[in-house]
């Protein structure tokens, strides 16, 4: 009977430990994410906090409505092996680049938390 409990013990424990949970995609910050998930008007701040995430900034603008920022910056790194020959003698190398992605998202919300106004700008240096 003891053996019988410990080997169930035992595979709950595997079984448990073997299970993975699937967090919350949040942050997807891209202009596709933007067009199609915000509409002005009939979004609403919980539904803009589902998709996004918490903001980066809130601030009030000059009528009084709230304003989100959403900021995201990506850099990517890469190498490359370059071979060349020369008449003379052979040469190698590798280069190496970076490119760096920032977007911006910044959402205006009427008195009643409904997205009132939204633009974003996406750029790559």
């Amino acid at each position: 009977m003891k053996k019988q409990v410990f080997w169930c013990v035992a595979l709950l424990f595997f079984v448990v430990g073997c299970a993975s949970v699937q967090p919350i995609q949040r942050g997807n910050l891209t202009p596709g994410m933007a067009k199609t998930k915000i509409i002005n008007g009939q979004t609403n701040q919980n539904e803009i906090l589902e998709v996004f995430g918490a903001p980066n900034i809130i601030t009030k603008n000059k009528s009084g409505n709230e304003v989100w920022t959403y900021d995201k910056m990506s850099v990517e790194k890469g190498t490359s092996d370059i071979y060349g020959t020369l008449i003379i003698a052979g040469g190698t190398g590798s280069r190496s680049s970076s490119s760096t992605r920032t977007f911006t998202l910044m959402i205006e919300f009427d008195k009643n938390d409904m997205v009132k106004n939204s633009s974003y700008r996406s750029s790559t240096f």
